[in-house]
């Protein structure tokens, strides 16, 4: 019934980083490994990461790393996990795995999430008796959405499929049980002959797609949904909101109804992976001429020239991983890493059964 080629065709990866980043030390790929009754892979309880490091003239430089990194922290926040790792750990930890790799460009996925004490198992749901675990892998991957959908664009759908509420799961958190909602998204869209699909939210305007923030260009104007449409506050979207102000394109954060979809003059994905994708077609109605647009080009332009290294960044945007202290020398070492998170993630447990004896007792 379905063209299973289609369904099962992913991004190109030549390569993979023989080592994998482990809550504080450097391990080989194959040993990165978790018990299958961890808490994660049964209730979903991961945050994690996307990052992309290109290949620039001073060697691999990884965009915008310290931004990432603190959202996977707040992310990890959000969700009440207890670790003890540091802003700057997490950064040298990456800028290592690269240099490491011999990767000139990578992409770079760093997750943290509830595994299991196995002297001391827990099974419900309650998260907070198990400890937390931080892994940091990389990879080259090509293009998310097709080598030539940069200049090309890409055809996309309206999901049936809405974003979640904000009240019921957080959509600022980056967290791996949020994308159960992007995988039907997904799913819909390939089965259904499209490369994406475009989410709306519980009131039914636009959100994003399934991993990528979205962009309408309109007699000049940029306009892009707001934090309040259930969005992930992508890095690359701010990124791209900063190139706008460079550039002089007038933008506004905006809730954007269904049919402007169809009437935009441009639309445009951003993401780590997606990066900027233009968007030709929704539901099989043109997008403008049907191409990439002039704006979206310009954009483009400016946003690969820096990451490539061509062109200051309006920020600190660029780590060249050649000029950056290996992790060893960071203070921090494994073994004490995860003693202390099992300590603090111990901590967070008793506090809670602390809590639930003083509430049963009252």
């Amino acid at each position: 019934m379905f063209n299973d080629d289609v369904r099962k065709k992913d991004v190109k990866t030549p390569t993979i980083a023989p080592e994998v980043w482990k809550d504080g030390e450097f391990i080989p790929w194959d040993d990165a490994r978790v018990h299958v009754m961890s808490h994660v892979l049964h209730y979903g309880s991961s945050v994690f990461e996307g990052i992309r490091c290109y290949k620039t003239k001073r060697g691999p430089a990884v965009f915008r790393l310290r931004e990432h990194m603190q959202r996977l922290l707040n992310s990890a926040k959000i969700y009440r996990m207890n670790h003890t790792l540091s802003l700057e750990q997490l950064c040298a930890a990456a800028a290592s795995l690269v240099a490491r790799s011999g990767l000139e460009q990578c992409y770079l996925r760093p997750i943290m999430f509830r595994s299991l004490d196995e002297e001391h198992p827990a099974f419900g749901v309650n998260p907070f008796p198990n400890p937390m675990s931080c892994y940091i892998g990389a990879w080259d991957w090509g293009k998310y959405l097709g080598e030539a959908a940069i200049e090309q664009g890409v055809d996309v759908c309206v999901s049936s499929w809405n974003r979640l509420t904000p009240n019921s799961m957080p959509a600022m958190a980056k967290a791996g049980a949020n994308y159960m909602n992007s995988q039907l998204i997904k799913m819909e869209a390939i089965i259904n002959g499209y490369a994406e699909g475009i989410a709306l939210d519980d009131r039914g305007y636009v959100s994003e797609g399934s991993g990528e923030n979205i962009f309408l260009v309109h007699d000049g104007k940029v306009v892009t949904p707001p934090l309040a449409s259930s969005i992930l506050p992508g890095i690359t979207r701010d990124s791209v909101i900063e190139l706008c102000r460079e550039l002089e394109i007038p933008l506004v954060e905006s809730a954007i109804q269904r049919a402007a979809l169809y009437l935009a003059d441009e639309i445009f994905f951003t993401g780590t992976a997606a990066e900027v994708t233009p968007i030709r077609s929704v539901d099989r109605i043109p997008v403008g001429e049907g191409r990439r647009g002039p704006i979206t080009a310009r954009i483009q332009q400016l946003f690969f020239e820096i990451t490539s290294g061509e062109r200051r960044a309006p920020g600190d945007w660029l780590t060249y991983v050649r000029e950056q202290k290996p992790a060893e020398g960071n203070g921090f070492n494994g073994a004490q890493g995860r003693e202390a998170t099992r300590v603090a993630s111990q901590s967070a447990s008793a506090d809670t059964r602390d809590a639930i004896h003083v509430t049963l007792t009252e």
